[in-house]
């Protein structure tokens, strides 16, 4: 008994105990190892994903080990969950490698103290070899792998933006990696199918695009699980609550906007695969049909470049580009937000559709991709993806009532509610969790 509740503790004796051991003494409490090359500090949707995964598997009684990149910030505190940062070279792509072994001598420290009863791996920001699979499943633990996308689909976002004329293509050394040495570094995504105890795309896309590209196995064990979001934080805004109004007053005073003017809202990193040249000009064509004011948000090299474009297009008087806000300004502007605009070419799910939609705000994004899983006319518009022409309409369509949008806005947070939660990513993980051990 002492030993069951040491380990209940997060207290391990590996002399005595082994995976198989520990899985029929305790149960329902694992030793899950996220291995993860983004997470806090480091805020995208990968790091985002793991964070909130972690913090609800940890507050359901399992010990969470994060191995991610090493940053010259500190993680935020999480009871339950330890984060141990680790070694990786900056090269664009390359780090997936460099990363993947650092991480993997790491793993292989931990367990020899504190066994680890399955490794959750979140791809393609981590690279195994095929070898390296092997020596995990035979020496540590089962792994599940997550796709967050893929490589050859972030070429394709890429390629897209190329063709539909987005500024800096070729400006970021990351994108240009991407186009030119996707294909080399693919290979290690086809490992990850080939010797993951489970594969779990964040898409019914992503599936498609491992089943179509990647030499999936017939046999594989592969379930999708959607991606969701804090429903506690992207909250829709209270009409009757003093605080809400007076907080929608400000921020519309802030960008000068009239009773009648609406406020349409992208947020998303300023890169060319995210189409903001494209809303721009979307939104020069809609903008002489309707009253409203255009923000971005997103942290990026191409704030200068589409300052410049919306110049030209004669529309920088309504558009307002923010290099970055914290997560509770964003989900203020969410909340207070008529319209939410996703533009992006290529995503492996998109999560800022489900903030805007928690937050009681209508969507348009692409009818490409992952989107349309999100998102349909009941929550918000779909447009052709690439097409100015489609996206103005869509804009102009969803601005022409308000009755329409608040209705929709409902619509959107109830889907979310039943449907992209954290509890339920955390309760759907678990399950394949505990298959892949039983393996």
């Amino acid at each position: 008994m002492t030993l069951f509740l040491n380990h209940c503790r997060g207290i391990y004796s590996p002399a005595l105990f082994n995976n198989a051991s520990l899985d029929r003494l305790i149960g329902e409490v694992l030793h899950i190892a996220m291995i993860s090359g983004e997470y806090p500090p480091r805020w995208g949707g990968m790091g985002s994903t793991v964070f909130h995964l972690s913090s609800k598997l940890a507050a359901m009684g399992h010990t969470i080990s994060v191995i991610t990149r090493s940053s010259k910030d500190t993680p935020p505190h999480l009871e339950g969950v330890r984060v141990i940062q680790v070694p990786w070279l900056k090269l664009p792509l390359e780090f997936t490698r460099s990363y993947g072994k650092s991480a993997l001598r790491e793993l292989t420290r931990i367990h020899a103290v504190e066994p680890v009863d399955v490794v959750h791996l979140h791809c393609p920001m981590a690279s195994w070899s095929t070898k390296q699979f092997e020596r995990c499943q035979r020496e540590i633990a089962p792994v599940v792998s997550s796709m967050h996308g893929t490589w050859l689909g972030e070429r394709d976002g890429l390629t897209l933006a190329a063709r539909y004329g987005e500024p800096a293509v070729w400006a970021n050394p990351n994108d240009i990696a991407i186009r030119f040495m996707a294909g080399r570094y693919a290979r290690f995504e086809k490992s990850a199918i080939q010797k993951s105890a489970v594969i779990v795309p964040n898409s019914r896309a992503t599936k498609l695009d491992l089943e179509s590209r990647y030499d999936a196995p017939s046999d594989w064990d592969c379930e999708v699980i959607h991606w969701g979001v804090d429903t506690g934080m992207f909250v829709p805004m209270h009409l009757d609550s003093e605080e809400d109004s007076h907080k929608k007053n400000e921020i519309r005073s802030k960008y000068g906007l009239g009773p009648e003017t609406l406020l349409l809202l992208a947020v998303g990193r300023l890169a060319a695969r995210k189409g903001h040249g494209l809303l721009l000009r979307a939104f020069a064509v809609s903008a002489e049909s309707t009253d409203s004011h255009l923000v971005i948000i997103g942290r990026g090299s191409l704030r200068g470049k589409l300052n410049r474009l919306a110049s030209r297009l004669g529309i920088s008087h309504r558009v307002t580009i923010e290099s970055g806000m914290g997560f509770e300004q964003i989900s203020e502007m969410y909340r207070i937000s008529d319209l939410v605009i996703y533009p992006s070419y290529y995503e492996g799910q998109g999560l800022i559709p489900l903030e805007a939609m928690s937050s009681g705000t209508p969507v348009v994004t692409v009818n490409h991709g992952p989107l349309p899983e999100m998102v349909d006319e009941s929550v918000g518009g779909l447009f052709e993806i690439g097409s100015v022409e489609s996206l103005s309409e869509s804009i102009c369509h969803e601005s022409s009532s308000m009755d329409s949008l608040l209705e929709k806005g409902r619509e959107g947070r109830n889907r979310v509610l039943e449907r992209f939660t954290l509890d339920g990513n955390a309760e759907d993980f678990l399950t394949v969790y505990r298959r892949a051990i039983s393996q």
